[in-house]
């Protein structure tokens, strides 16, 4: 039993440190990467959620750098599109 409660310790103890080193990944190193026209960043992730057309030829940069702050910073549930823009925006200054 001790064991099972010393496995169980040490699997709570990498979980909680990859999380927490996710965390902090995303905060010091992932989000001031933007931090060079952050109006124009929020700006293509507004225009790429409300744009229902593929991707096709067009230039994919812009929704490689969408995915990746939509990832980051998730849209909640039922939360209206200005109000995400809004806090990936303050989320973007508070990190630069």
């Amino acid at each position: 039993m001790i064991k099972i409660a010393a496995v169980f310790i040490f699997l709570s103890g990498m979980l909680l440190f990859v999380f927490n080193s996710a965390e902090w990944h995303a905060e010091e190193v992932s989000l001031p990467r933007y931090c060079d026209d952050p109006e124009h960043h929020v700006q293509l992730v507004g225009e790429i959620l409300n744009n229902e057309n593929k991707i096709g030829t067009e230039n994919r940069r812009p929704y490689i750098i969408a995915a990746k702050l939509i990832y980051i910073i998730p849209r909640q549930e039922a939360e209206p599109l200005e109000s995400y823009l809004t806090r990936l925006l303050q989320r973007i200054y508070a990190s630069c």
